[in-house]
């Protein structure tokens, strides 16, 4: 099972580097996700992950006070309001849009009442 949680683990991870540098994939619930499998599978790779420079700092803010750090709500803003252009720019159909238009307002609410650090 050690094996199962550390390949989920490590999928998460990558997908979550993905998610740096493509703004439609979340970055930070993946390394949560990560987090939480290593912690089950791997004490070094989760050690390693917390440990990290760049992706540990953003674990440590969620586990510690479930904040989010502004310059990421920042960049979390302004990804969807770009999808959401995008998707406007295409014409896709107005139940889409609506649907879309009231998950992306959840998403940002949820986003924007969490701690700042």
């Amino acid at each position: 099972m050690r094996f199962l949680w550390a390949a989920l683990g490590i999928l998460c991870l990558l997908l979550g580097l993905v998610g740096v540098v493509l703004p439609l994939l979340p970055t930070v619930p993946f390394l949560l996700l990560a987090a939480f499998l290593f912690a089950r599978s791997s004490e070094r790779l989760h050690n390693w992950l917390l440990s990290h420079p760049k992706l540990g700092p953003p674990i440590e803010d969620w586990q510690s006070r479930g904040a989010i750090n502004p310059s990421a709500k920042r960049l979390a803003t302004v990804s969807i309001v770009a999808v959401f252009a995008l998707s406007l720019a295409l014409g896709l159909r107005p139940l889409i849009l609506g649907i879309q238009a009231v998950t992306l307002s959840c998403v940002l609410i949820f986003i924007w009442t969490r701690p700042s650090w």
